[in-house]
């Protein structure tokens, strides 16, 4: 892995997506749910949320840096209200 220049913030997140990745497939198959229809109109099962959710934390993330000139903590704070936001209410 010495290729990659792995870093310990980096190690830390793709541990983090691939926990994330292997609990939502085991609450899948532990606890099957039937898709919902929330603000977006359209449904959705807690995989098409978790995408969501990372994707637009991706965009929150990248405005932060371009925009704010405070620490990256700052965007993890937001990331995690709209992470609690897209799994309430889309």
């Amino acid at each position: 892995m010495d290729w990659m220049a792995w870093t310990v913030p980096t190690a830390i997140f793709f541990a983090v997506i691939a926990s994330l990745l292997a609990v939502f497939s085991i609450l899948a198959i532990r606890y099957p749910e039937s898709p919902r229809v929330g603000i977006l109109r359209i449904e959705t099962t807690r995989g098409d949320r978790l995408f969501i959710t990372l994707l637009g934390s991706a965009f929150i993330n990248l405005a932060w840096l371009a925009l704010v000139s405070l620490p990256q903590w700052g965007a993890l704070i937001v990331c995690l209200l709209y992470a609690a936001a897209v799994f309430r209410w889309v």
